[in-house]
């Protein structure tokens, strides 16, 4: 069983990657393309967690783990969401999630400074990157400039390269690894702390944008009943639109939980867009390994290796139901189709310029 739960993990995360790349050869959209990259980083990582159970853990399958998974994944992924939804007012949601990154990033430090010696003032430099990059987002979304995806991925690449140099001219003290005694699930522990770092910035940013960015898209498309007003049109007065800002999660969160009976009925009625429990699904899979990660962070490792198992299951189940992401469904790489297109109802309420 410890072998056959990451095993079974990066089996689905290389088929969900295959399908991927197979949509992006047929449709060339830039977020299929990015979140191939996170899927294919989830199933390498998987893959080295299952061969380090059937062979023992060696130094190389542990850089290879802590890059791909620890530090790539979920910064990837949220990165797919930040494209998908480009042109929409998700931009604010996605500046958020970087500001959270950078303050979780410049805090974690201090939370455990024992573990943390050596970093100086790099989480200091980490929450500023962080809030420029925010600032600079939720700017070009209040401009309708539609680009801000690409701003957002300078985040996440210059990340990967940092990450991947720091590395690559890491020192690790033998072993060259690190787990759990009690688990067997691999940890941090030896790895620099510049390097550690990075994992909060690349996974808060990455997780969060992936729930966020999901539960922004359903609320969208599904048939909405508003109890709270509010407008985020770049064109009122500046004091008005800070307010407005500042009370849109309340109002959204209010009016999706208003929402969600009459979406259970449109969805027994067979009328509601396929992209609602799709990105429910998809919101699900992020949360759960999300929280057996952030269990494992702080020392509770026995639900690691099932977290990603159900995480993965649900984030294929999401993508799968999604005609929205996916016109049709076929074999990868084949003309053979599993479902074949439908029509989908139009958004409804909340303005989708995309």
């Amino acid at each position: 069983m410890a072998f056959l739960i990451p095993a079974l993990t990066s089996a689905l995360a290389a088929l969900m990657a295959a399908g991927l790349l197979a949509q992006w050869r047929d449709r060339r959209r830039t977020f299929q393309a990015v979140w191939f990259v996170g899927m294919a980083c989830f199933a390498i990582a998987s893959g080295c967690e299952a061969l380090a159970v059937a062979w023992g853990w060696d130094e190389r399958l542990y850089r290879t783990w802590y890059l791909t998974g620890a530090v790539w994944t979920a910064g990837w992924l949220g990165l797919g969401n930040a494209f998908l939804l480009g042109r929409t007012r998700f931009g604010y949601g996605f500046a958020l999630c970087l500001a959270l990154a950078g303050l979780f990033t410049f805090l974690t430090p201090r939370r455990f400074p024992a573990e943390y010696p050596d970093v100086g003032l790099v989480p200091l430099v980490y929450l500023v990157i962080a809030g420029t990059l925010a600032f600079a987002v939720a700017a070009a979304t209040w401009l309708g400039d539609w680009r801000w995806p690409r701003l957002a991925a300078m985040g996440v690449v210059g990340a990967t390269i940092l990450s991947l140099v720091l590395m690559v001219t890491a020192t690790l003290p033998a072993p060259g690894y690190a787990i759990d005694p009690a688990t067997g699930a691999p940890t941090g522990a030896v790895l620099p702390g510049q390097l550690r770092l990075l994992t909060p910035f690349m996974n808060v940013t990455g997780a969060l944008a992936l729930i966020f960015g999901a539960l922004f898209s359903a609320y969208v498309f599904m048939p909405k009943r508003r109890v709270l007003d509010h407008s985020l049109e770049p064109d009122q007065p500046g004091e008005q639109f800070l307010f407005q800002l500042l009370i849109s999660p309340v109002a959204i969160a209010v009016n999706f939980v208003a929402s969600l009976p009459g979406a259970f009925r449109a969805l027994l009625a067979g009328t509601l867009h396929s992209r609602v429990p799709a990105t429910l699904l998809i919101a699900a899979g992020a949360l759960v390994p999300t929280v057996t990660d952030s269990l494992n962070r702080f020392g509770s490792t026995e639900y690691y290796a099932v977290g990603k198992l159900v995480g993965v299951v649900l984030l294929l189940a999401g993508f799968l139901v999604s005609s929205e992401t996916f016109d049709e469904v076929r074999v990868p790489f084949t003309s053979i189709v599993l479902r074949a297109r439908r029509s989908e109802p139009e958004p409804t309420g909340e303005p989708v310029t995309r």
